[in-house]
């Protein structure tokens, strides 16, 4: 049984990561200009995952977090614990341009205000979500929670190109 729970969260985290992928570039141009999602002049309130930054190559990262569950040349996939996952997705050149990490039931993810700031957009079900944009450093943080029986948040660290 537990090994069809990991399955099924390890499946759960690729999908939810796909999906930000997918759709973060769609969100990004649809949002650039709402005021509270484009900080240019702030410093970023979260811009690594446990000392892991955009830019690092895959074996600096390797060498923080230890032997990925699932390895590639374009990303690595790390189980950290029964709740936490994270997935950092490489460039051509072999260095991070998204981290994106899961926390199911948000068990060890940090307060939404220590990532994106105050005014999360939430819904009546408990979602909610908010997308940050440094466009003088490249890039965007967000911070997804869904909702549900057992919901999930989603930090994610991504270079805008």
């Amino acid at each position: 049984m537990i090994h069809h729970k990991r399955f099924y969260l390890i499946l759960n985290s690729a999908l939810l990561v796909m999906v930000t992928f997918v759709l973060a570039p769609m969100t990004a141009s649809a949002q650039k200009g709402v005021k509270g999602n484009v900080d240019s002049a702030q410093r970023p309130l979260y811009s690594d995952y446990k000392g892991v930054a955009l830019g690092m190559s895959a074996e600096e990262i390797r060498a923080k977090l230890g032997k990925p569950e699932m390895a590639a040349d374009d990303q690595d996939y790390y189980i950290i614990s029964q709740t936490e996952t994270a997935q950092i997705v490489y460039d051509v050149a072999h260095k991070a341009k998204a981290i994106s990490v899961d926390f199911v039931d948000g068990i060890g993810a940090p307060d939404y205000k220590l990532v994106v700031g105050p005014d999360v957009q939430a819904a009546p079900d408990g979602s909610m979500h908010k997308i940050v944009f440094y466009e003088n450093l490249g890039f965007w943080v967000s911070y997804n929670r869904s909702a549900g029986a057992v919901s999930m948040v989603t930090i994610t660290i991504q270079k805008m190109k």
